[in-house]
Parts: C-alpha cells; sequence; structure tokens
C-alpha cells in the first residue's frame, strides 16, 4: 500500500508537471521519465480534465489556474468565434478531436468558479468576463428548451445524442448546468438580460435530467430522450458532485448509487459502464481492446459520494482499494486483474481525483458549497 502521504506528495509533482509553460495542461506528460512507452501517447490538452486538475490544485495550494483559463480564451481553436471547447487539443491550441462535448465547457465554467470562490474572492473573476461570457453563452446558443441543436458525445467520447431524437447525456447536462449557474453567480449583466438566459437554460436542462430517472429502474439513466440507454454508468455521480443537480441522500442518487454498486463495482474497483471494453492499451501503434478495467478515478469519486454522505467507513473503503494496489507513487487511468493488460500511467485526473478525495475524507464539515447569484 501507498501511504497518504506519499501519494500527495507525488500528486502535487504530477500535477506541476502537466502545467507547460504556455499555460496548457495535458492529461498525461508523455515527455516524462516515469511515463510507460508502450501505453497511449495522451499528451493532449482535455479541458475535462485539467478543470477538474485547477480545482485539485486550488486545494493543493497550486498556481495554475489563471495560466490555464488563459490558455483556453486565447489559444483553444475555435473557442473565440463559438465559445465552446471541443474534444481535445493539441498544447499549442490546435484542435487534436472535433466532437462537441458539452460537459467540457460547463465543467470549465465550474472550475473558474471554484478557483474564485475557493479564495473568498469571487467578484475578482471579472477579469475573465470575456472567457465567462462566452462559454456561457456557447451553451446557450446551440440549446433548445430540452436538447442541444447539434450532435454532442459523452465525457467517454463514445455515444452521441442526435437533435431529432431529443436526447441528451444526463452528466453533460450536469455540467452545463452547474456552469452557467456559476458564470452567472460570477458575472452580473442585468442591462442585457444575458444573466437571465443562462438560468433559464440551466433550469431547463436540470428539469430534462429529472425527467431521466427511470421510477421502474430506479435509476437515472445516462442518456434519454425519444430513444433511452439503460446502461448503469459512474459519470452519474456527477450529478452530486460537482454539478449539484442532487444532495447525496436524496433517495433517487441512493438508488442509481446502488445500481452503480450491483453492476459496475467489481470486487471493489468501480468500473465506467456496463459492457465497457475500452482499456487503452497501445502495442507497436495498433490499439489493442481487451475489456474495460477499473478506474481509480471513479473509485476516488465514489468515495467522494460517500464522504458526502457522511458514511466515511465506505467513502476509505473505495478510496484505499486504489491505494492497496499501487506499486508506484503514480496512479493509472485503469486497473487490470491481469498483468498482460497495461494502462496510461500516471493519468492526471485520476491523481486529482485522490486529491479531492482524500480532502473530503479529511474534512470535519461538509457543509453545501453552490453558487450563489
Amino acid at each position: 500500500m501507498i501511504e497518504e502521504e506519499v501519494l500527495l506528495t507525488s500528486t502535487k509533482r504530477i500535477i506541476q508537471d502537466a502545467s507547460l509553460e504556455n499555460g496548457a495542461i495535458v492529461a498525461a506528460n508523455t515527455d516524462k521519465r516515469y511515463y510507460p512507452r508502450d501505453v497511449s501517447h495522451y499528451r493532449y490538452v482535455w479541458v475535462r480534465d485539467a478543470s477538474f486538475i485547477c480545482v485539485a490544485a486550488d486545494i493543493l495550494g497550486i498556481e495554475i489556474q489563471k495560466d490555464f483559463f488563459q490558455w483556453c480564451l486565447e489559444r483553444a481553436e475555435g473557442f473565440d468565434k463559438d465559445g465552446i471547447f471541443h474534444q481535445r487539443y493539441y498544447t499549442h491550441g490546435a484542435k487534436a478531436g472535433g466532437q462537441f462535448q458539452p460537459d467540457q465547457t460547463g465543467t470549465l465554467l465550474w472550475a473558474v468558479w471554484h478557483h474564485y470562490s475557493y479564495h473568498q474572492r469571487t467578484g475578482d473573476a471579472v477579469e475573465f468576463k470575456d472567457l465567462i461570457v462566452k462559454a456561457a453563452d456557447g451553451i446557450c446558443k446551440l440549446w433548445d428548451r430540452n436538447h442541444f441543436v447539434v450532435q454532442t458525445y459523452d465525457l467517454w467520447e463514445e455515444r452521441s445524442t442526435f437533435p431529432e431524437l431529443e436526447d441528451n447525456h444526463a452528466y453533460s447536462l450536469a455540467a452545463c448546468a452547474q456552469g452557467l449557474k456559476c458564470a452567472a453567480a460570477m458575472i452580473e449583466l442585468k442591462n442585457e438580460n444575458t444573466d437571465k438566459n443562462w438560468l433559464r437554460c440551466a433550469e431547463e436542462m436540470e428539469e430534462r435530467i429529472n425527467n431521466g430517472y427511470d421510477r421502474k429502474r430506479r435509476y437515472f439513466l445516462r442518456t434519454f430522450g425519444k430513444i433511452n440507454d439503460y446502461n448503469v454508468d459512474a459519470s452519474l455521480l456527477g450529478l452530486v458532485y460537482p454539478f449539484e443537480v442532487c444532495t447525496a441522500d436524496e433517495q433517487r442518487m441512493v438508488n442509481t448509487v446502488h445500481a452503480m454498486e450491483k453492476k459496475i463495482v467489481e470486487r471493489g474497483g468501480v468500473h465506467r459502464y456496463e459492457k465497457d471494453v475500452y482499456d487503452g492499451w497501445t502495442q507497436e501503434g495498433t490499439l489493442r481492446c481487451k475489456g474495460g478495467g477499473a478506474w481509480p478515478l471513479l473509485n476516488f469519486w465514489l468515495s467522494l459520494y460517500y464522504s458526502l454522505r457522511m458514511e466515511r467507513e465506505k467513502a476509505k473503503r473505495y478510496h484505499d482499494w486504489v491505494l492497496n494496489r499501487l506499486a508506484s507513487p503514480y496512479i493509472p487511468e485503469q486497473m487490470f486483474e491481469n498483468t498482460l493488460q497495461k494502462s496510461v500511467c500516471p493519468l492526471v485526473w485520476a491523481h486529482a481525483m485522490f486529491a479531492l478525495s482524500s480532502h473530503y475524507l479529511r474534512r470535519k464539515d461538509f457543509v453545501k458549497h453552490e453558487p450563489k447569484h
């Protein structure tokens, strides 16, 4: 077992290594000696990953956030025109994937809000007014009452929605709704009524999420509309933290987490969703999918959920499941039951979720902390 303090020290270094000179924050810095040779290349900027990393850096006392927010504003290709972030980027800002994943833009807004509210300087967020307004407007321009008007992809980059099916990814809606509320909390534009539009869209998105709870199966659906997807998905933890659509104690979430533990927790390790086959292993340039493993970042996410429920024993059990299986102070993207499959290691998002899980395990109070507007 890797000791908590050893892993926290490693996490700080890994987050700093992932933060580049121009402000970009990469999912894994493949230039480092500790990065393995025979796994996927992850030296890209996923705005989602980087946003969680910024929040973890707030808690760890690492100052990388403003440089990244500036990178998003100035370098992310297409943002100045469309006000949204796409799948991923090269470190100099060119797009490395064209999928529209709405949660990335919403998560960035939450990260900006968290940075300023964590330091009790929410009003100072006005220095990134252009970033906040463009991102919030970008989300709203593509939203039409109960669905997005363009094809969207989920956070796992695998499933898509289509306007004619009026379907939505619950996690994506939660990220966007919270992001829009955060934007309204940071920026007041009363003369333009812009912030009122942001809050209206957020309310519509939350209403759609509520409609996505299946009373018969007793859990939130990951994707729903005219065609539903009934596979249990761990991303629904995001409805509690960080996007606060539900409380941890709300019965619908208790039921949803119960479904996760029944369907996608295997021998203590949390998998992404039912029948996941992606393992991310490359060898000699060939992608090989031989069955997905448990994702440490999801163990930490579930631990965080139980911390919010004040169930510290369960929270520690999911948290320590990862630490007990680490042979080094580097947390991989996935953990497998066999020694043949390999994974990206370290994944910086996994280290960020470790830092957040550790923080919540140590907290003595669990006061709900949401944007005020």
